[in-house]
């Protein structure tokens, strides 16, 4: 990983475009390509990035830049499609790059990681005609629970927890927004799947247009049956 902090406007130009104003940022080049644009706050969410396939350039700047005191431009291009993100450094402060080996990935809790697996092996409790496309659907800031399509065949995105939170909305928010800007899987809905949905939780996910769906564990394992309860 290439770390860079460095002072910088950054553009975007694709489905989306966006301009990022001269500021001191981080800037990190990962090993499988992705860049992406951080501050010094949002928490770990980026102000913007591009993920894999990419390519990244280094070119000199034009006359025009070089006058306002751009001394180089990165280039980052998306092997699919037509979007670029393009950073004018006028000052670099940092720059080093770190091996860091092979990632072993996030440890699920072990009734989370049951619940991802019972879930994949009965889709269906989403909806009819629901089909598992994959478990742990790789992306460039993590993996997704399961990725599947709704019966339009439309991909959907489920984030799993034990009890749902809104730190567990933002993640899937998160995921939402990178897995759209990939044309082959856009559009991607998002479905928020627990044992129990904290109101404040259920709340923002419905603003934000994603569908929350309430897990029963025991039943899911056979141990229960919720039809033959009084209550």
């Amino acid at each position: 990983m290439r770390l860079v902090i460095a002072r910088c406007s950054v553009d975007y130009a694709g489905r989306l475009s966006a301009h990022l104003p001269l500021a001191t940022r981080l800037l990190l080049v990962k090993a499988d390509g992705s860049v992406l644009v951080h501050s010094d706050s949002l928490s770990y969410k980026p102000l913007n990035w591009m993920s894999p396939p990419c390519v990244l350039s280094t070119v000199e700047p034009d006359e025009e830049q070089t006058e306002a005191g751009v001394t180089e431009v990165w280039k980052v291009a998306h092997a699919k499609t037509a979007d670029l993100l393009v950073i004018s450094i006028h000052e670099i402060l940092h720059d080093s790059s770190h091996a860091l080996g092979h990632d072993p990935g996030l440890q699920k809790d072990g009734v989370e990681a049951h619940l991802q697996k019972l879930l994949a092996e009965q889709i269906e409790l989403l909806g009819d005609g629901y089909r598992l496309v994959r478990r742990e659907y790789m992306t460039a800031i993590g993996p997704v629970d399961i990725l599947a399509t709704d019966a339009a065949g439309a991909s959907v995105a489920v984030e799993i927890k034990r009890r749902g939170d809104i730190d567990g909305v933002e993640q899937l928010t998160r995921y939402l927004e990178l897995m759209n800007r990939d044309p082959l899987l856009a559009p991607v809905s998002g479905v928020f799947a627990a044992q129990e949905i904290k109101p404040q939780a259920r709340t923002l996910a419905h603003d934000r247009g994603i569908r929350c769906v309430v897990l029963d564990y025991d039943e899911m394992r056979g141990l229960d049956d919720s039809h033959s309860r009084l209550f």
